[in-house]
Order: structure tokens, then C-alpha cells, then sequence
């Protein structure tokens, strides 16, 4: 005769399973409706994005211009599973909310080392989800780029996964072309993947900052000069730090 602790367990998993399918579902749905409303807004240039592996655990390290950045990728790259840090505020907009909560986002206070982010971010990538990055930490509205923080090393560190470095450039002009009723071109570049190279000084503050200025510098490597900002001049031997893989 089961128990008890059997029948509920047994009852649990059976009820996961059609709320799992249930939100599939409107994933795909909600996806597909945003991406013909970014096609008619949007003129997305995204050749690359086919360098995507098809599965695995993921690090996508992205600058990030406004609130477009965030819809493009979740859309492009279904029906891989792609989650990302957002900031907590965003939770306060319903809207914004019913988004980051189906897309399973993962909410960060931006004040702090929000290490609880942290642990939501490597279970997602346990999961073999990508997660979508921005080391710049906040928008920069213009495209161009700040100063990266080391949260990506520290991250990337703990489980070893490789990061694919992306650049999106072109929709800062997105609220004054619509103005104008025309539609804005955004464009969607990626780069080479690669492991972080960890020696005993990873947790040394500069190392960290070399590290994720190493990063960073991938990033300005896909979009044109104008939009480099801090990382304009700026020098570093990337290979010191970053393994590229095949």
C-alpha cells in the first residue's frame, strides 16, 4: 500500500508537468507576437546569430542601450531558453513583470553584490539555459559604452562556462525615429566564444577588472568606433585572460 508522502509526491509531479506544457506554450505565443511588433518597428540586422550553439550552458555578454536589447534576443534565438538579470525595478510595472516572469528573468538589485542573483543565475545555467549578462551594469541610451563591472568573472568563474560575447548598436534612435513613423535599423553583431583563463589571482580586484575589460573589449571589437567610449584606445592583451574556443 502507498503512503501518503508517495501519493502527494506522485500527485506534484503530475501536476508539474501540464504547467511546464501550459507555459511553453505561452512563451512560444507571446514570442511570436512580439517579434511581429519588432518587425514592424524594428529593421533587426542579425547575421550571426546562427553561431548560437543549439544547447549547453551559456554566458552571453551584451551591452546594453535600452529596453529593446532584452525582447530581440529573447525572440531571435527561440526556442532556446534564454533567461537574464533585470533590474528588481522593473518587477514594479505590471507589464514589465508578466515579461521577466515569463521569460523566467531573473531580478537584481543593482546596489549591492546581490549574491541571491548570483545563485539564480547558476542554477539557470546548471539548467543549461543561456543567460544574457550586461557588464556594464545599466542602460547607456546612446550605445556608447561604460566601464564593465567584474560581476561576469565572477560568475563565469564559479562554473566554468564559456561566454559568447554580442553587441547590439543602432536602436538608441529608436524613440526619435518614432517620432518620425520610420522604422529603426538595429543591428545585432556576435563575436568568438571563450573561456575565462583563471590563475591564482582571480580573486584579486584588478585581475577582475582586466578580466572583464578583456570582455568588454570583445564587445566593442562588433560595433563601430564611434560607440567604444571608455574602451576607445584602451589596450589590453586579451589573450592573457581569455581562452578562445574553436
Amino acid at each position: 500500500m502507498r503512503d501518503w508522502a508517495q501519493i502527494r509526491y506522485s500527485s506534484l509531479t503530475q501536476n508539474i508537468k501540464p504547467r511546464l506544457l501550459i507555459r511553453s506554450i505561452l512563451v512560444r505565443v507571446v514570442n511570436s507576437i512580439l517579434k511581429i511588433i519588432i518587425r514592424i518597428l524594428l529593421v533587426v540586422d542579425a547575421p550571426d546569430l546562427d553561431q548560437f550553439p543549439e544547447k549547453g550552458p551559456l554566458i552571453v555578454a551584451a551591452n546594453h542601450i535600452n529596453f529593446l536589447d532584452a525582447p530581440v534576443l529573447m525572440t531571435e534565438l527561440m526556442p532556446r531558453p534564454v533567461t537574464g538579470f533585470a533590474k528588481k525595478e522593473s518587477w514594479d510595472k505590471p507589464f514589465l513583470a508578466f515579461l521577466f516572469n515569463l521569460w523566467q528573468g531573473i531580478p537584481i538589485d543593482r546596489s549591492t553584490a546581490d549574491f541571491e542573483a548570483f545563485k539564480a543565475g547558476k542554477i539557470a545555467l546548471n539548467e543549461e539555459k543561456i543567460l544574457a549578462v550586461a557588464p556594464e551594469g545599466t542602460r547607456s541610451e546612446d550605445g556608447v559604452l561604460t566601464r564593465g563591472k567584474p560581476g561576469i568573472v565572477l560568475l563565469a568563474g564559479k562554473l566554468d562556462v564559456p561566454i559568447l560575447p554580442i553587441a547590439y548598436y543602432g536602436q538608441e534612435n529608436f524613440l526619435a525615429n518614432l517620432k518620425r513613423l520610420k522604422r529603426t535599423p538595429m543591428h545585432v553583431r556576435v563575436g568568438k566564444p571563450f573561456r575565462i583563463k583563471f590563475d591564482e589571482h582571480r580573486h584579486d580586484k584588478a585581475a577582475l577588472q582586466a578580466i572583464t575589460d578583456s570582455i568588454m573589449l570583445e564587445i566593442a571589437a562588433l560595433i563601430p568606433s564611434q560607440y567604444h567610449g571608455e574602451y576607445a584606445g584602451f589596450a589590453r592583451d586579451k589573450k592573457k585572460y581569455l581562452d578562445y574556443l574553436d
